[in-house]
């Protein structure tokens, strides 16, 4: 720092020493001034991190709570022979033909179908009948509804009850009940969706029963309208 003028006049060099003071008086505050800006920075900093990080959280806890609260419902594989009031039970060859196949059962719970198996999964349309009793072949359910009277609130409910693999769900018309729950040989028709009867078949059929050749792949086909 340059060393200080001096005055020979009094009253000058007390001017010029007032004058010093107020500029280092004016840096300080301004350096102080800025620090102040920095630290509410980094606070504003810090606080946007927690902020992110705890939405993070809860999004990962929301994640987890609907994977549980609205996952399909699990099923075991295999038959327990359970008795399920309203199972009817048929015997039924399990050809490969082409074309169209006329079926005593509607929708079919087996008899002869095509070569080729459609592909498990939800569907919003009607499937070709002769593929998917291919996958009933395979140890799939097949549910159908009457799109007519199962939607909104009563279609969701039913598509969770299906298995996460070796399923199809798919409307259906012509139904002589608003659902039909079918696997190889053997069908239950109910009237609602929260019949404790839908997921006690599955549980009883899925994967099980008398499949001829159960737990073939149930990637095939797709049919129109795959969700």
């Amino acid at each position: 720092m340059s060393p200080q003028k001096q005055s020979g006049n009094p009253a000058r060099q007390a001017q010029i020493e007032q004058t010093v003071k107020q500029q280092r008086d004016a840096k300080r505050q301004e350096k102080l001034a800025e620090y102040q800006r920095q630290l509410k920075k980094r606070q504003r900093g810090k606080l946007l991190w927690w902020v992110v990080g705890i939405v993070a959280v809860l999004a990962v806890v929301a994640i987890v709570v609907a994977s549980i609260v609205f996952a399909p419902k699990s099923y075991t594989p295999g038959s327990e022979g359970a008795t399920i009031e309203g199972v009817e039970t048929y015997e039924l060859a399990s050809d490969h033909v082409e074309g169209a196949v006329e079926y005593e059962q509607n929708p079919p719970a087996g008899g002869p179908h095509n070569s080729a198996w459609l592909s498990c999964g939800i569907y919003d349309q009607p499937q070709p009948i002769e593929n998917a009793v291919h996958s009933l072949e395979h140890g799939a359910v097949w549910i159908t509804y009457d799109p007519a009277q199962v939607t909104g609130a009563d279609l969701e409910a039913l598509r969770d009850l299906a298995p996460r693999t070796y399923s199809i769900v798919s409307p259906y018309e012509g139904l002589d009940t608003p659902i039909t729950v079918t696997a190889w040989e053997h069908q239950l028709k109910v009237d609602a969706v929260d019949d404790p009867r839908i997921p006690q078949f599955i549980e009883e059929y899925w994967q099980g029963g008398t499949s001829p050749e159960l737990g073939a792949s149930c990637t095939g086909i797709e049919g129109p309208g795959k969700l």
